[in-house]
């Protein structure tokens, strides 16, 4: 017989959590990065580009860590 796996629905939540913390990200460092290539001339523009380069990889981390999370809660005995 097989056993039935059960999802860690604490795992779960963490992991939705992860993906509802990025996905606002995911939006805003592309609309900062953009707003910064238009005004190179600024003189924050690489303190701007820098902020915005941080955004966009932790979306990317946030965004990995959240579909890990939840296939480990899906997957894991």
């Amino acid at each position: 017989m097989e056993e039935e796996h059960k999802t860690d629905r604490k795992l779960l939540q963490k992991g939705v959590k992860f993906l509802m913390i990025a996905l606002p990200l995911l939006f805003l460092g592309p609309i900062i990065l953009n707003s910064s290539f238009k005004n190179q001339a600024h003189p924050f523009f690489y303190v701007i580009c820098g902020f915005a380069i941080t955004i966009c990889l932790t979306a990317m981390f946030l965004l990995f860590r959240g579909i890990q999370t939840i296939m480990k809660s899906l997957f894991s005995h």
